[in-house]
């Protein structure tokens, strides 16, 4: 089949604009992918969960009979050991749930530590 002369530059043309668009379009409009989108709607969903459930864990906390003497201990942790420090004593574990839940344990210590230190 043969192709008009004026169609070439028609399409070329087309074919130029569209791939300049799917350019600005991820770039600058905002366009995301399948698998980006679900990555996204995954870590706002997990960070809603945190949000909610944290407030749980600091009263888990508040409830231990040794709660002064643990804010003292959270405090002398280094940073990166608060995780750790509020999984090793089970506040940040969800009923029902075996284990304890990291990111979670790390909003908790910082709720604590916010909370406490806006008290002294």
């Amino acid at each position: 089949m043969k192709m008009p002369a004026e169609l070439k530059p028609a399409l070329m043309g087309a074919a130029g604009g569209a791939v300049a668009l799917a350019i600005l379009g991820f770039t600058w409009g905002g366009w995301v992918t399948a698998g980006s989108a679900k990555t996204l709607a995954d870590q706002r969903a997990t960070d809603a969960v945190v949000a909610a459930l944290a407030p749980v864990c600091v009263a888990n906390f508040r409830l231990d009979k040794d709660s002064v003497a643990q804010l003292v201990e959270l405090k002398k942790a280094r940073s990166w050991e608060h995780a750790s420090f509020i999984e090793k004593h089970g506040w940040s574990t969800i009923p029902g749930a075996k284990t304890p839940d990291s990111v979670m344990s790390r909003a908790c210590a910082e709720l604590i530590l916010a909370e406490k230190t806006a008290k002294n």
